[in-house]
């Protein structure tokens, strides 16, 4: 299905005609508005958006593109979108081979507070802080956001608040695949998490974009508790397609205590060596995979069964 076409027909479905002026009529099948409503409305003809939704219409014209926007109420993250997948169709993008620079792991280990992790497009982690590491419970090269909300929590347990991380998810991969259509691994993710999770499925079919840079993210950690984090998103000023997340806790909150804690624990059990590790599968510069960015030896301890993150 043409990208552009779909994101069309889902964004024409759920425009209120009432709000564009149009009277209610109880003999309207569709949801939203019609074709030929969209295009009266957008100053183009019938046909030519027809062929737009079909997929088979010429590059539109920026103002064309702007006019569709204003008829179907896009918010200024799917205007952009609207406009990206448009212009697919003169030049596609290819997905960056992120590389972790090591002064950019160094940066990430002098963040020791808060957990912070480094992120591509596909919501692959590259690396970690220690405090990160201890936060999810297990090493964080290898480990997929959307894989881990939609396949591997399904009791979510650690998430707080589950459905809207799952909506963060899906329009962010959504995003992305905007910016990559091509991009081999992004179809391979996708085509995994469809198979395995029926919400996911659901959610994708509504073409929904999001583009998170900041906000609440609540997880429920099995040693301390509940945990209410603010979210930063860092992009990095680079082609790299990398951002740099930071979930910091309000000054004298329970959540600050709860993050103490979590670190005190990892001291005595000796759980920081692992769950701290950076580095990715897809690279670092300059040497072989860097095992915990700002990474502290264990000190020795009695207390070796500590229980550990499911």
């Amino acid at each position: 299905m043409d990208d552009l076409a779909g994101f069309l027909r889902t964004r024409r479905s759920r425009v209120d005609p009432a709000a564009v002026g149009i009277p209610a009529d109880s003999r309207r099948r569709v949801a939203g508005l019609r074709r030929e409503e969209v295009a009266h409305l957008s100053g183009v003809s019938v046909d030519y958006y027809v062929r737009l939704e079909q997929g088979r219409a010429t590059q539109p014209s920026e103002q064309v593109l702007d006019a569709l926007a204003r008829v179907l109420g896009l918010d200024g993250t799917e205007r952009e979108h609207l406009h990206r997948l448009a212009r697919q169709r003169r030049r596609r993008a290819n997905a960056p081979a992120a590389r972790l620079r090591p002064e950019l792991l160094r940066v990430l280990g002098l963040v020791t507070d808060a957990p912070a992790l480094i992120m591509n497009h596909r919501l692959d982690v590259l690396a970690g802080n220690r405090l990160a590491g201890l936060l999810y419970g297990r090493p964080l090269p290898g480990l997929n956001t959307a894989r881990h909300i939609f396949l591997e929590e399904t009791e979510r347990g650690l998430y707080a608040d589950w459905e809207n991380c799952t909506l963060d998810a899906v329009g962010h991969l959504r995003l992305a695949v905007g910016k990559y259509p091509d991009d081999p691994r992004s179809a391979s993710l996708i085509g995994e998490l469809a198979m395995g999770s029926e919400r996911f499925r659901r959610l994708w079919a509504r073409a929904d974009v999001r583009a998170r840079t900041h906000g609440r993210k609540a997880y429920r950690h099995p040693l301390v508790g509940l945990l209410e984090l603010h979210q930063e998103n860092f992009a990095l000023p680079d082609d790299s397609g990398l951002e740099l997340l930071v979930l910091s806790a309000a000054p004298g909150s329970p959540t600050e205590d709860g993050l103490r804690l979590l670190a005190g624990l990892s001291t005595d059990d000796g759980e920081g060596r692992s769950a701290g590790s950076a580095g990715g599968r897809e690279g670092i510069d300059g040497g072989g995979p860097l095992a915990g960015a700002g990474r502290q030896e264990p000190a020795p301890s009695k207390a070796r069964d500590t229980p550990q993150m499911p």
